[in-house]
């Protein structure tokens, strides 16, 4: 078996058991892709077109703020699912970039084939709200972080949390994904040692 599709199982089957004819709906309905380094998967200004699982590599999401300056959001490495999810399953224009920091092996879907499966799978909706709600305390969590906890605070949170990705995403991605200057994650990493 394809080893994109054993990641896929292995992630969803941290939630629950996919029978035989889901792993093979997922294999029907999901596409292998290799996306290089620096690719602009989905640009803003545009609905998404697929819903991404990341089986490796490091993605973002980022917009421009007013001053066109990019605020990157959202910072992941696989396994795991990676989408403007909002504007993909509502079909609207997204004001996200989604950008492959690095290689990356994806599995990606249409939001045709989300409806197939969401009809023909005994357990897609299943594990799709339970993702969507792990997804919603994630951000609820982050959102907490920045509005009440210190630069050290957030720092020390992101090395604990992710700390694969001080070594595979430039810093500036990871300062703006803190909420702070270049220059203060600099001092952060030499105060902390990392």
């Amino acid at each position: 078996m394809n080893h994109y599709y054993t990641a896929l199982f292995q992630y969803v089957g941290q939630i629950l058991d996919l029978p035989p004819a889901d792993k093979r709906l997922i294999q029907q309905l999901f596409e292998p892709v290799f996306v290089p380094k620096n690719t602009i998967l989905e640009a803003a200004g545009q609905v998404p077109h697929y819903h991404n699982f990341i089986v490796s590599g490091y993605m973002r999401n980022y917009y421009l703020d007013q001053n066109n300056q990019e605020v990157t959001t959202d910072l992941n490495d696989g396994p795991r699912f990676f989408t403007s999810y909002f504007h993909f399953m509502n079909q609207t224009i997204s004001n996200e970039n989604l950008q492959c920091l690095t290689d990356c092996e994806l599995l990606r879907t249409s939001r045709r084939n989300v409806e197939i499966g969401g009809q023909t799978s005994t357990t897609q909706k299943d594990y799709t709200i339970q993702i969507l709600q792990q997804h919603l305390q994630q951000d609820k969590r982050r959102i907490d972080q920045l509005s009440n906890l210190t630069a050290e605070e957030r720092y020390q949170n992101f090395i604990q949390e992710k700390p694969t990705l001080l070594q595979h995403v430039p810093l500036r991605h990871i300062a703006s994904y803190l909420g702070i200057t270049q220059r203060h994650l600099s001092r952060l990493r030499h105060q902390f040692g990392s």
